[in-house]
């Protein structure tokens, strides 16, 4: 598998994410192990989970598995904190009482002294930005975190923090915003995208399947076995199944059958290689199911049908993303 450099950074990882959401829950220990020895047989390394995942299951999970299965060395481990994991206001969110200790105790149950990668999961309206900066400063300072990031940012969001953290010496540089991005949701190249690329952040999709729509699979209902007919996940998949949706997975569709390959590797190779991103971060959950994933690898669009993608798929955009700018050249009139 290729590797990246994420954002402005030191830190290489691979081009496709392990994804654990569904670990500890909707995937046994033993199919997680099966799913980590195949990733990292292909070259992956980011492994990426969240503190709130099966209420913190699936970190334990990952946890066992990398003093059991494939060494700690081996992966790059990515971890998030922000959400609700105790009662009352001071078990959730970006206050620098929640998050140290959020970090410490996503470090007891994955059984590791350092994250490769910590990531604030979420924009906290109610605690001052500065603070959760500060927070992130201290977790790289005291050596428990290598690197920064952060996660569903928008533009206005990355650049007021990721522009403070570059501002100061000494502060921990955002090195990775983690977004919802695919066929079926493209909204962050009106802002996230381009604020992104100018200040050498490093984009991470999550769902780059169009949260499993992009598959195929719900073209004639949801199958009893998938996320869209889970109570967990029905209401989560129920936006993308409408009529520009399906106009989407039909063109999907008809690339994969013309390249002979499978609509989840056109959908990741489209995602993967759009400008500003890394990684898709990729969940699935059975071993089978990332096999089909990790097959992404070896597809690369032709620019005929990556055009057609763009244009079936593309979204509105107006003032201000729209509006001309000078350019270098309209110096010489």
């Amino acid at each position: 598998m290729k590797q990246r450099s994420l954002g402005r950074s030191g830190l290489v990882v691979s081009r496709l994410a392990l994804g654990t959401m569904t670990w500890g829950r909707d995937t046994d220990e033993d199919d997680a192990a099966t799913q980590l020895l195949a990733f990292r047989d292909a070259g992956g390394t980011l492994v990426d989970t969240a503190d709130v995942y099966a209420g913190g299951e699936s970190e334990r999970v990952l946890g066992r598995l990398l003093a059991d299965v494939v060494p700690r060395g081996e992966v790059l481990v990515a971890t998030k904190a922000c959400g609700s994991t105790g009662p009352g206001p001071m078990g959730r969110g970006t206050s620098r009482g929640h998050l140290l200790s959020a970090l410490d105790a996503s470090l007891d149950r994955l059984g590791t002294d350092y994250l490769d990668l910590w990531q604030l999961h979420d924009w906290d309206p109610v605690t001052p930005w500065e603070e959760a900066m500060a927070a992130l400063d201290t977790a790289v300072s005291s050596g428990r975190v290598r690197y920064a990031g952060v996660s569903n940012y928008c533009g206005w969001q990355l650049g007021a923090t990721a522009t403070s953290q570059r501002a100061w010496p000494g502060r921990a540089p955002l090195v990775s915003n983690q977004v919802e991005y695919s066929l079926l949701q493209r909204g962050v190249e009106r802002e996230v995208v381009p604020a992104a690329r100018a200040l050498g952040v490093g984009l991470l999709p999550w769902s780059p399947l169009g949260r499993g729509v992009l598959t195929g699979k719900y073209r004639n209902g949801a199958p009893a076995d998938s996320r869209g007919a889970s109570p967990h996940f029905a209401g989560f998949v129920q936006p993308y199944l409408d009529d520009g949706a399906r106009s989407v997975v039909d063109a999907v569709l008809t690339a994969a059958d013309g390249l002979g390959v499978s609509p989840v590797a056109v959908a990741l190779a489209w995602v993967r290689d759009r400008p500003g991103v890394v990684a898709p971060i990729v969940g699935a959950r059975t071993a089978a199911q990332l096999q089909a994933s990790l097959a992404a690898e070896r597809v690369e669009l032709p620019a005929a049908i990556r055009s057609a993608l763009d244009d079936v798929s593309a979204i509105e955009l107006g003032y201000p993303e729209t509006m001309p700018h000078w350019s270098s050249e309209d110096l010489e009139d």
